[in-house]
């Protein structure tokens, strides 16, 4: 049943009333225009519907209770978002829509779907006559309902169609709304999931710094709190860094100790970081920071093998800190900030890597734009990548941009003391180590991989190029004859 207050037809649909698809509703709702929901747990409705009564006094909103009723509530073409878990579920939801469509709806995949997925969903609906867009919706569930970030991919003249909706909700920033067309079919959903894999790369970084600073300097909560907040001041500027500032401020409220002390050391993931790990191998692009942090959340998780280890495998003694704690903190600030550019570069690099092999034609430079708010890696310095990639759109490396080059340079020697600090006390710095070793590699005019090559083709005669003589191709060598046996 619609809500009398709400108009006879519905401008877009959304099927999916989790924490996500419920606050998405409401924001579409409360910027003006009319939506229908439908939950396969008809309960949800209903508690949506209270909600919406309180947030938006009703209007703009379409209640209901089957599919075919959510399918007449809409203005054609029908525009319909899908927010359920990604997988088999996203199929399912589709196969019961689509009976009840006519040539030329859309259907939009709001979560986070696998960019193969989307790949394939597009071209199975494009067949039978639909419009398919895979759209990376991030900012966690206080986005979804103020603003977040999207990054819708799929047909372009279907995308002309919910653009308006798109614009009007996302995160609106100094240069424009925090969306825009990304490419053809599964661009939106990888773009959203290299997205993610940043987003473990930036909170591993964070939680390692975190962990130098606690455990080299002993510093307490009150103390590491300032210190973020301080650090939000500057080129860290960030929403993780601004969260990270008030998580150290909050207090159980039965123990009076701080939260973060007793929160279990075990992180979880959902598959977007695990997806980008693969998806950069079959492309050949290194992204060690970020799957440094994917290993660490995983070797977290075995908290059990890791508290008997911990009573066998005896590291370094520790010893209290003697030096000047106010320099040590601003190296690991710099080894945060040089460690956080790597990432980016890794990440960066993967997008245009994927963009290239699927003939998405992705701005590099406006993703950096549109991340700029709403999603959970929006930070001060995306507006640096944004100049850089402007400045360059065939930039190879964000390393090589002059702001960000001069800035790792004279901070290298900071950035190292953190890193060789924090292994001679045993302090696991998995993420900055990776980031560390990726300048060094990239950096590096001559590799020991001519070795490697040696090997390969010792063994497995699989040949290799020779520095002197770049123009002979592929060379094999009988490596055992040449030593005379």
């Amino acid at each position: 049943m619609s809500n009398p207050a709400a108009p006879e037809k519905a401008r877009i649909g959304l099927v999916g009333l989790a924490v996500m698809g419920e606050n998405l509703a409401l924001n579409i709702a409360r910027n003006g225009f009319p939506i229908a929901v439908f939950n396969r747990d008809t309960s949800k409705v209903d508690r949506f519907l209270k909600r919406a009564e309180e947030h938006t006094q009703g209007r703009n909103v379409f209640g209901t209770y089957s599919v075919e009723d959510f399918v007449s509530k809409l203005e054609v073409p029908r525009r319909i978002v899908l927010l359920v878990k990604a997988g088999n579920p996203v199929d399912a939801v589709i196969s019961q829509l689509t009976p009840h469509l006519a040539s030329g709806d859309i259907i939009i995949d709001g979560g986070n779907s696998l960019f193969q997925d989307t790949r394939r969903r597009e071209s199975e609906l494009r067949t039978a006559g639909f419009s398919f867009i895979g759209s990376g919706v991030s900012g966690g569930e206080s986005g979804a309902l103020w603003g977040p970030s999207l990054m819708p991919g799929g047909d372009r003249a279907a995308y002309e169609h919910l653009r308006p909706v798109w614009e009007k909700i996302a995160a609106q920033v100094d240069d424009g709304p925090c969306v825009t067309y990304i490419g053809p079919d599964g661009a939106g959903h990888f773009v959203k999931m290299v997205h993610n894999g940043i987003e473990y790369g930036d909170m591993q970084l964070i939680a390692e710094a975190y962990d130098v600073l606690r455990k080299d300097l002993g510093l307490e909560p009150a103390e590491l709190a300032d210190i973020f907040e301080e650090w939000n001041e500057g080129v860290l500027n960030s929403f993780l860094i601004e969260i990270t500032a008030k998580i150290f401020r909050v207090l159980d409220p039965e123990t009076k100790r701080p939260l973060v002390d007793l929160i279990l050391d075990a992180a979880g993931q959902k598959g977007t970081g695990k997806w980008t790990a693969q998806t950069a191998l079959d492309l050949g692009v290194p992204i060690p920071t970020i799957q440094a942090a994917i290993d660490a959340r995983v070797l977290s998780a075995h908290r059990e093998e890791r508290l008997e280890a911990s009573q066998q495998l005896t590291g370094p003694a520790h010893t209290a800190f003697t030096g000047d704690k106010k320099q040590a903190i601003a190296a690991v600030h710099d080894a945060l900030y040089a460690s956080k550019i790597c990432s980016y570069a890794q990440g960066m690099n993967l997008i245009r890597s994927g963009s290239e092999e699927y003939g998405w034609g992705i701005n590099l430079g406006e993703l950096s734009r549109i991340w700029k708010g709403g999603c959970i890696i929006r930070a001060q310095f995306l507006d640096r990548i944004k100049q850089a990639y402007q400045s360059r759109p065939d930039l190879p490396n964000l390393l090589l941009a002059p702001d960000f080059k001069a800035w790792v340079l004279e901070s290298q020697p900071r950035w190292r003391q953190v890193v060789s600090s924090a292994q001679s006390h045993g302090i696991p710095v998995a993420a900055m180590s990776a980031s560390l070793a990726y300048f060094d590699t990239y950096r590096a005019a001559s590799l020991p991989l001519n070795l490697t090559q040696a090997q390969r083709d010792f063994f497995g005669s699989h040949t290799y190029q020779r520095l002197d003589r770049p123009d002979a191709g592929a060379i094999h060598t009988e490596w055992e004859q040449l030593l005379g046996k």
